[in-house]
């Protein structure tokens, strides 16, 4: 080839682009999609696409995934782990209830975990979502073959609808019986909006579930070229669409006080793909507004509201800008992108506890069991490529970078592929991991997409210039640039880069972009065709600049010093990063329980001057803790070990203090136990059995290594206790943040109304209650914890019975 002249491929090249050409030559869903298009603009169902500057508005593009290749890495380990669990899952178990409520014979029987809740049908679109980005990266037929199939049942239950609805979720009745949930949105067309966080008319986040379908759809159509996805979908758009129109201003924004997932984007996207500006003015109308316009306004008040829902708002938001130019909406997204990663998010890019962001900049507060949830940093990472493609500055993939190998490798178990739905910042935490058949939460859909998609951030484009904001070993085929290279990286494990272009032409970009990361301190080495450069570093980028030809050669390698990151609002609690990865101190497997107190750096100067490398890449003898000689290993890695990956940042005579404090609360503990006349701990199952306890809508379960028990609704929790002709009060914990009503019963008999008002205290509550000496004295008592007119009791985390005087 005469690399010269830019009018002849490589033999690399031509292969590539011949390849693209038998897949569409052999794709009958673009021939099918042309027919029926021509039928679509003639009928006024589909218009022709808004102007393109409009439906970008963005400085870069990113390749797409079918122009990335995965080399071998632990990404690739990860896409294929993945992979496989998706042909495990039969899709007609998914279609299960869409084929029931439109009247036909299901083929399999109905999936358990979230799917046998009336959420049913969320999974399908995920799953949906997740082999459209799989084929779109792998070109894998059987993944095609699925996603035609599940679309191909999708259209032949939606064909018994004359409404043009088809959905699995649905919705419990009055009396508790399971309905269609295609009435919960009768229900709303007629004005009847029974909402809460979560459930809406009976059934637990309709419109979430309808979302993940609109995005299982939109992803089927353009990530697998399958036309009847945009057919189904239009049908079942116009169909809500029509329930919102019935529905004023008032009406509709408390619709949206119930979950709705990133429903706003998907008619955002669904107008930007067909033109149609019905479509758009329907997603503008799913702005919830009282979490937007503060936002849009820079007001940060998302202290105690649930996280994950309102990632896809913003998403959403996002794309709005882009397809319409809202700037208010471009206002919001950045707002809430900047206040979420710079005050509410954890070393490892995940954020929320128990679900809820707390109050800003006190995360080191908030290092419990249930943090991070997996949905809001696949959420978050979805929202960075939405700002990164406005501002192409690196800082966006800095944060990319570190949630992905931090949060999203550590949420899928390598060997099993399962998933995790929270990450534990707690020292000595465990990670809980999904069952194959028989979870299905939000985290398991969001994991099967998570890990289909690598390649679709790597490589980003503008008219001049080809940016490398990943160290992902893959190679891009770019045959409209007469460009084809080859990655590879020993990133996270060392900063060794190597980029060979095996094809370049005249059309290739004469500037190169490599992102230097944050975590390299401006300490590279670069080469080029074996000679040093130096390169021109700015803005977080090394640009490289000349006519490129085939076989030309870049090394970089990236310095990865040891480093403390503190958490946002506390400079004294810190983690040990190297490169991208947090490092944490392996304390051991999960089989064995952890109880011990946790871990601390104890150094008069710099605590890493003791760090020791080990032989395996990324491990660390440290001699500046407490207790000393902890090994330091990537946080991402211990999917069976317990580990601690936050540490307080001690003097030793800080030590010294907080040694004497552990000591105290130590015998605070042994005082009460040896005070109490009888005690129960809840969540732990030893002690409730022997306290015979029996409950319903009770749920046990541990937060900050303490069990524990809430009560809910109409539920109850009953249970024994000594008695003593004493007098007698029921000491109860709970966490200062929580709040509730209930009424605690004695022999079914009333004996104190209790109102838990939220506390500013972030730390356990013990609060006591005096009982009616007339109720206490008998030598078994029988207590019964009920929550006032549906509200909650509890958590308790729990319960002592002890002296009035001690009280």
């Amino acid at each position: 080839m005469n690399a010269r002249s830019g009018h002849v491929h490589s033999a690399h090249c031509a292969h590539t682009a011949s390849a693209d050409a038998e897949v569409a030559a052999l794709d009958p869903s673009r021939r099918r999609f042309l027919q029926w298009s021509a039928l679509a603009v003639a009928a006024g169902l589909l218009r022709f696409p808004l102007d393109a500057a409009a439906s970008s508005a963005g400085a870069v593009q990113a390749l797409p995934l079918k122009q990335v290749t995965l080399k071998p890495s632990l990404f690739l380990d990860s896409l294929q782990t993945n992979r496989r669990y998706l042909l495990e899952l039969e899709p007609d178990r998914l279609l299960h209830n869409f084929l029931q409520y439109a009247g036909l014979p299901p083929k399999g029987e109905v999936y358990g975990g979230w799917e046998g809740d009336t959420i049913a049908g969320h999974t399908l679109g995920h799953y949906l979502s997740a082999l459209a980005k799989m084929h779109a990266q792998t070109r894998d037929a059987a993944l095609r073959q699925r996603i035609d199939y599940i679309v191909a049942e999708l259209a032949r239950a939606q064909a018994k609808d004359p409404d043009g609805y088809v959905g699995g979720l649905t919705r419990k009745n009055d009396k508790g019986a399971i309905d269609n949930g295609k009435l919960v949105f009768e229900e709303v067309r007629r004005g009847i909006i029974k909402g809460s966080k979560f459930n809406l008319n009976g059934s637990w986040s309709p419109l979430y579930t309808v979302h993940k379908l609109f995005a299982g759809l939109l992803d089927a159509h353009e990530l697998a070229g399958n036309a009847q996805a945009l057919q189904v979908l239009l049908p079942l758009a116009g169909y809500l669409g029509g329930v919102f129109d019935a529905l004023d201003h008032a009406q509709m924004q408390a619709l949206l006080d119930t979950e709705f997932g990133g429903l706003n984007e998907s008619y955002i996207e669904l107008g930007a793909r067909t033109g149609d500006p019905r479509w758009i003015a329907l997603g503008k109308r799913l702005r919830h507004e009282k979490v937007i316009d503060p936002a849009a306004a820079g007001r940060d008040e998302l202290p105690h509201i649930h996280a994950n829902t309102q990632v896809p708002k913003f998403i959403g938001e996002a794309r709005q800008f882009e397809v319409a130019g809202d700037a208010d909406a471009a206002a919001a997204a950045r707002f809430f992108w900047e206040t979420v990663t710079g005050h509410y998010s954890y070393v490892i890019g995940g954020n929320a506890d128990r679900e809820y962001f707390q109050e800003p900049d006190t995360i080191a507060a908030f290092l419990t069991e249930q943090t991070c949830e997996h949905c809001n940093s696949y959420n978050m990472l979805k929202l960075t490529r939405h700002l990164y493609q406005w501002t192409p500055q690196a800082r966006y993939f800095d944060y990319y970078e570190r949630t992905l190998h931090n949060h999203t490798m550590a949420a899928q178990h390598p060997a099993t592929g399962m998933f995790t739905y929270m990450t534990p910042m707690i020292g000595g935490g465990e990670r809980g991991f999904s069952d194959k058949f028989d979870s299905f939460w939000c985290c398991v859909g969001s994991g099967m997409e998570a890990h289909a998609q690598f390649g679709d951030s790597i490589y980003w484009q503008d008219a001049a210039s080809l940016y490398v904001n990943l160290y992902i070993p893959s190679t891009l085929d770019w045959p409209e640039r007469d460009l084809a290279l080859e990655l590879d990286s020993g990133v996270p494990d060392n900063g060794k880069v190597r980029l060979q272009l095996r094809c370049a032409g005249a059309r290739t970009p004469r500037r190169l972009l490599l992102r230097l990361p944050a975590w390299c301190q401006g300490g590279y080495t670069l080469r080029l065709n074996g000679k040093a450069q130096r390169g021109t570093a700015a803005d977080g980028y090394l640009a490289l600049e000349r006519r490129w030809r085939s076989g030309d050669m870049i090394e970089l390698d990236l310095a990865m010093p040891l480093r403390l990151e503190h958490a946002a609002g506390d400079a004294d609690t810190v983690v040990v990063m190297r490169g991208p990865l947090a490092l944490a101190a392996d304390l051991g497997p999960v089989a064995e329980p952890y109880d011990a107190p946790d871990p601390a750096l104890v150094a008069a100067a710099d605590p890493l001057a003791g760090f020791a490398e080990l032989p395996q890449p990324g491990h660390f003898l440290a001699a500046a803790t407490q207790p000393p000689g902890l090994t330091f290993v990537p946080f991402y890695a211990q999917y069976e070990r317990r580990s601690a990956l936050y540490f307080k940042r001690l003097a030793p005579a800080q030590w010294a203090q907080e040694a004497a404090r552990r000591a105290r609360q130590q015998a605070e503990r042994a005082a009460l136990q040896a005070t109490a006349v009888d005690m129960i701990q809840f969540g732990d199952e030893a002690s409730e059995q022997a306290h015979t306890l029996r409950s319903d809508t009770s749920f046990g379960g541990a937060y900050r290594r303490k069990q524990c028990r809430d009560v809910r609704g109409k539920g109850f929790v009953e249970f024994q206790m000594k008695g003593s002709a004493q007098p007698l009060a029921l000491r109860l914990r709970f966490w200062g943040s929580d709040k509730g009503r209930f009424n605690i019963l004695i022999d079914g008999k009333l004996a104190v109304e209790v109102q838990v008002d939220r506390s500013q205290v972030i730390d356990f509550v013990d609060r006591d209650y005096a009982l009616p000496p007339a109720l206490t004295r008998a030598a078994q008592l029988t207590f019964r914890i009920e929550p006032q007119h549906g509200d909650t009791a509890g958590p308790l985390f729990g319960g002592w019975l002890i002296p009035a005087a001690s009280a």
